[in-house]
């Protein structure tokens, strides 16, 4: 057996309300996207996100019911510096999305922040700091 990771995928409650959030981070869905009930948009690198709606899920799963409380995994994306993170950021948050942890500089050298999509999945986004003394 070979496997390889290819995709994300996420059940989301209102298909438009997500597709409009991962659009604002720079995912490419297909136009008519927002009213299927399955949307695929690259996420870079051949990694697909794949996001499906919680009717369509039913359809296939019956019984399936959302998971409840806070999420246990998160959607990691990396930023082309410290300062594509403040503004991403702030372009979701002042957009009405929720923040959940305000741009800081991470022990570990990393500019971090995290907003939660529509569903309440933690997005982090982040970017390596400028090593002191480097180039």
């Amino acid at each position: 057996m070979s496997t390889r990771f290819d995709a994300v995928g996420l059940v989301v409650s209102d298909m438009a309300a997500s597709v409009a959030f991962y659009r604002r981070l720079g995912v490419e869905f297909p136009e008519g996207a927002a009213e299927q009930p399955h949307a695929e948009g690259e996420l870079g690198g051949g990694v697909r996100l794949l996001l499906d709606s919680e009717e369509s899920v039913r359809s296939f799963r019956p019984g399936w019911r959302a998971p409840g409380g806070s999420g246990r995994a998160s959607l990691v994306l990396r930023c082309d510096g410290p300062a594509e993170v403040d503004a991403g950021y702030e372009r979701l948050v002042g957009a009405g999305y929720r923040g959940e942890l305000k741009p800081w500089d991470a022990v570990w050298g990393q500019r971090y922040a995290v907003v939660l999509d529509p569903d309440g999945n933690g997005v982090d986004l982040f970017a390596p700091l400028p090593v002191p003394g480097g180039e």
